[in-house]
């Protein structure tokens, strides 16, 4: 092993004993993991965040398959690159098996025609396709190829998983087994912490402290939590701004609020700003929410969720952080009604799909004398001549009659419903 390589490559596993996590998918009693064992693997999908092990688990397939396995990087890889492959898994003086195994790392980058050139030979069982993608598959991979595929998710790392891949990275002679180093459990398991599910960044981080710190006088290399916090800074965000977490978050945010749950509604709040989120994009969240999920039950909340969208459009960040925490709490804590959000839907549906008659000659516009003599206007009612300001009248076309589509909660929209009462005595 190439000592110049990085730490994180040089720790990736070579049989499947030597990995660390994914037991969801890699215990022994799991498909995957006798699949592999056996050599009768079939084509799969890896997804999950960066870190996560997808890269070491196609090393481990490679050293474990007698067939030929190839590897490219869709970043870099064309067409050319997939039919070289293929042509030499056709030749049988190059490959008696006649199979290969491919390992296309980021495959969400091939684009339509690239992934529709795999397509046959992954059909007729020429290549076994290993796919790693940090993306949805199901929203970037061929759909004919995600059919013909086992799809995996991946999950971050645990910070027992990332503890224990450090513990063997001190003793491993590819390793940093050559060097005395003095490290305690503890500040390994912080480094763990910090790392987030990612163990590349928690090898990177220790193989940095170990060669930028001095030997001392007892022979032995000191990593401190001070040393560990300076070579890492800060805990890894495992949030993309324009990745598959993106979707996750904003969903995890929204339906935080509309449960009426602050305390998650802050903590994604915070997720998202802390990945880079757009504060505009959230307050424009948090003012949707305010209509459709609080509605009636408490008008106001759209009026602090607007106000504070026009205060982070004029502030911004990192002050905005303040005004977006406020509005999305005033939207958890406030009672909940969906009946204008059901009502408007209805109503569409109504229009779009069904003869809804013609408005009542009453209450049409009259702009000149010559309609009313029509009809139009005629034996309009207005309110505000009799008590109360209201009175009996139609307002529906004659087709929907009765027709109801705001039916407001009796519990929830008490003033609306005080005001439709009193009309009813």
């Amino acid at each position: 092993m190439d000592k110049n390589q990085p730490l994180a490559y040089r720790m990736r596993p070579r049989t499947l004993d030597e990995y660390v996590g994914q037991e969801h998918v890699l215990g022994k009693d799991k498909i995957l993991y006798r699949t592999i064992k056996a050599d009768r693997l079939s084509s799969i999908i890896l997804f999950g965040p960066p870190g996560c092990g997808k890269t070491s688990l196609a090393k481990v397939i490679s050293e474990t398959t007698k067939y030929k396995f190839y590897k490219i990087n869709a970043v870099t890889a064309g067409v050319s690159d997939i039919k070289k492959v293929i042509e030499e898994t056709q030749n049988f003086m190059i490959n008696p098996a006649g199979k290969s195994i491919l390992f296309i790392d980021e495959i969400h980058r091939f684009n339509k025609l690239q992934q529709d050139a795999l397509l046959p030979y992954v059909e007729n069982g020429l290549i076994i396709l290993i796919g790693a993608t940090t993306e949805n598959p199901y929203f970037e991979v061929n759909k004919a190829l995600i059919s013909r595929s086992m799809v995996i998710k991946l999950e971050p790392l645990t910070e027992e998983n990332i503890f224990q891949i450090l513990k063997n990275a001190l003793k491993r002679e590819d390793g940093l087994g050559e060097y005395n180093i003095k490290i305690e459990d503890e500040t390994l398991r912080k480094l763990a912490i910090i790392a987030n599910g990612d163990v590349r960044t928690a090898l990177n981080g220790l193989e940095i402290a170990v060669l930028t710190t001095n030997m001392e006088s007892d022979g032995y290399i000191h990593i401190t939590d001070e040393i560990i916090k300076n070579c890492v800074q800060e805990r890894k965000s495992v949030f993309d701004k324009n990745g598959d977490t993106h979707y996750d978050n904003i969903s995890a945010f929204i339906k935080s609020m509309r449960g009426s749950d602050p305390d998650a509604t802050i903590f994604y709040l915070a997720r998202a700003l802390n990945g880079g989120e757009d504060p505009m994009f959230l307050a424009r969240r948090i003012t949707i929410c305010a209509s459709e999920d609080v509605g009636m039950a408490n008008p106001n909340a759209l009026v602090v969720a607007n106000s504070a969208m026009q205060a982070v459009h004029t502030i911004g960040m990192p002050e905005a952080r303040i005004l977006l925490a406020e509005a999305a709490v005033y939207v958890a804590v406030s009672p909940k009604s969906n009946a204008s959000y059901l009502a408007i839907d209805k109503a569409l549906d109504d229009v779009k799909n069904n003869d809804t008659g013609t408005i009542p000659m009453h209450i049409r516009n009259a702009p000149i004398e010559d309609m009313k003599k029509l009809g139009y206007h005629e034996g309009y009612l207005y309110p505000h001549d009799f008590p109360k300001h209201w009175v009996e009248q139609q307002y529906l076309p004659d087709k929907r009659i009765g027709t109801k589509y705001y039916i407001p909660d009796e519990n929830i929209d008490k003033k609306l419903n005080e005001y439709q009462n009193f009309k009813k005595e």
